[in-house]
């Protein structure tokens, strides 16, 4: 009897040593605003970097991981369950998930990633003049090159459409960049605005409606959940659709341009060590993004009436090449 009760104190003893110690661990809060593919490669990027540098949730760290799958009273009832958990970091994937941190706290330090424009969300006025806990990798997309690419690809092309959220932020920032580029290139941004993901396939087929001569999707969180939608339509009705980042090819794009996700989430993960090994926030610049993706899919092309030079296929860093049919991929470089 006394054995068995040893035995049971030993492990009672060995669960309560283990809770106070996952208790004392390093904690980072880490949010997205929706199940967008962005969102999901740019936390899979951080966690890598973390553990690439031997940092494992329950074993030196611990993770609390929270989705508001597209809920933005969600985003800011995560935020202030962070702050009143005491986490010792918060890590903001999104601009509603930037917006909520930073109204939720001046004081715990705060990382966010695939944020457009830090400085519309209120985190400082530069890379270097910014909150003092606050810093992060910027996603703001290569509007104009991605543009300019659309142009050289369909140079009869005047009246491009797009998509956007005006709850968004992020999204209203990106029509405007996407209204300069195309007017120095003598071509017109036609917008749809759109509320809610349900929204994306019946306003896709409005924007057709429209006569425009190819779909430039820009993108936000809100529509990046449901790009599947505007491949479709666009296939149905053999309208060129170019993406606004590189996994857009993969969703019915016949060609897009941007950042790979998963980097800049790795890219703030190596932010997230500094600050947790006690390098101030107040003193690491924010982050941009600077080499850009290229990606091709060669059917979705062919079923939108997009053909490619030789010289563009070679500049690919990505082409998709999938048999009708058939699930797997003949060409991916």
């Amino acid at each position: 009897m006394r054995k068995a009760y040893l035995i049971l104190l030993s492990i009672l003893t060995l669960f309560l040593s283990c809770q106070k110690e996952e208790k004392n661990l390093y904690t980072l809060g880490i949010f997205q605003v929706n199940e967008a593919p962005t969102m999901n490669a740019v936390r899979k990027g951080f966690i890598q970097a973390l553990e690439d540098e031997g940092l494992y949730d329950g074993k030196n760290i611990r993770l609390v991981i929270r989705n508001a799958r597209g809920n933005i009273p969600e985003v800011q009832r995560i935020a202030q369950e962070f702050v009143t958990a005491k986490v010792d970091m918060i890590v903001a994937f999104s601009t509603p998930c930037l917006q909520a941190a930073l109204h939720a706290s001046h004081e715990i330090p705060i990382i966010f990633s695939s944020v457009a424009n830090p400085y519309l969300a209120g985190a400082g006025s530069s890379a270097e003049d910014h909150l003092s806990n606050v810093s992060g990798v910027s996603s703001r997309g290569p509007i104009k090159q991605s543009l300019n690419f659309l142009k050289e690809v369909l140079p009869e092309a005047k009246r491009i459409g797009t998509l956007w959220t005006p709850s968004e932020i992020n999204s209203e920032y990106y029509l405007d960049l996407s209204r300069e580029g195309a007017s120095e290139l003598g071509m017109e941004i036609i917008a749809v605005p759109i509320a809610n993901s349900s929204e994306v396939l019946l306003s896709t087929q409005v924007l057709i409606n429209k006569k425009i001569d190819a779909i430039y999707q820009i993108s936000d969180n809100t529509i990046n959940a449901s790009f599947e939608a505007v491949g479709k339509v666009a296939e149905e009705n053999a309208v060129p659709l170019f993406g606004g980042f590189p996994q857009h090819t993969r969703l019915g794009a016949s060609a897009a341009m941007g950042w790979d996700f998963f980097d800049m989430g790795y890219q703030a993960g190596q932010i997230a060590i500094k600050v947790k090994n006690g390098e101030n926030p107040a003193d690491i610049p924010f982050q941009y993004m600077n080499n850009v993706k290229l990606h091709l899919n060669l059917i979705a092309a062919k079923k939108q009436g997009v053909i490619f030079s030789e010289e563009i296929v070679k500049r690919a860093d990505e082409i998709l090449d999938i048999e009708e049919n058939n699930s797997s991929s003949s060409d991916v470089r």
